[in-house]
């Protein structure tokens, strides 16, 4: 069964937002918008100081603890945690080119572990660095962007093995934490987010005529109105940009 979320007051804007994976397409839509609404705002990714990277444990615990200075600093609870990061095709930590699989005759070991490094391994290490940083009270929202084709119960096509494989392995991670965030704090939210197709150099070459695809800056509007106005018992689900359950 599905649901549609009500529209709900915004809460106050008065603590910090995270995004991981803050100069992608979605990530820094992301950024924009909340700083539009008066959010402060801290992008971490790639190439930044510090940089955040998923081939480095290192790195993300750098990066949980430059947030941790922040809030120290600011006095600024945890408000919002994004992950926006993502891996669909181009070049893995090898070198090598990856694209979506068609047919398990395309299936090799680099892009598989590639896959599963950027879109699960990854964000489970930012669960075990950040999740830590929110606060033990008081609403707050852990959001990791996943993909509806990584709902097992919604493939009807079939191929993109390392995407679909990789989605539902985040997808799991995240249900997971969000129990064990419960106990910390029962106001706490850590749910996954489908975004839609969205005109990105990720979804770009895959963008069929019929789509629904969305300029990066209405995907973020509508993400962080999903964000924003969950409503109670939704920790550990799996939404649309319409705040529409998805299958798992």
């Amino acid at each position: 069964m599905t649901s549609t979320l009500p529209t709900l007051p915004t809460p106050a804007s008065d603590g910090l937002a995270v995004v991981l994976g803050g100069s992608g397409g979605i990530g820094a839509a992301l950024v924009a918008q909340l700083q539009a609404q008066g959010v402060e705002v801290l992008a971490l990714g790639r190439r930044t100081q510090p940089a955040l990277d998923y081939t480095d444990e290192a790195s993300i615990a750098a990066c949980a603890q430059h947030v941790a200075d922040r809030l120290a600093l600011t006095g600024l609870p945890l408000q919002r945690l994004i992950v926006a990061t993502g891996f669909l095709h181009g070049d893995t930590a090898s070198g090598q080119r990856a694209e979506p699989e068609r047919s398990w005759q395309h299936l090799n070991t680099d892009a598989l572990q590639h896959s599963f490094l950027i879109n699960a391994i990854g964000p489970a290490l930012v669960m075990r660095h950040f999740l830590p940083l929110l606060p033990r009270q008081g609403r707050c929202v852990a959001a990791f962007l996943s993909a509806r084709v990584g709902s097992i119960g919604d493939n009807r096509l079939g191929g993109w093995y390392g995407y679909r494989a990789s989605k539902a392995a985040l997808n799991q991670l995240a249900h997971s934490a969000a129990i064990e965030l419960a106990r910390r704090n029962r106001q706490a939210l850590c749910v996954v987010l489908h975004p839609g197709t969205v005109d990105t150099t990720l979804s770009q070459p895959f963008a069929k005529t019929g789509l629904d695809v969305r300029p990066p800056n209405v995907a973020a509007q509508e993400l962080l109105q999903v964000m924003d106005t969950l409503p109670e018992g939704s920790n550990g689900g799996f939404f649309d940009h319409h705040g529409t359950s998805v299958p798992w």
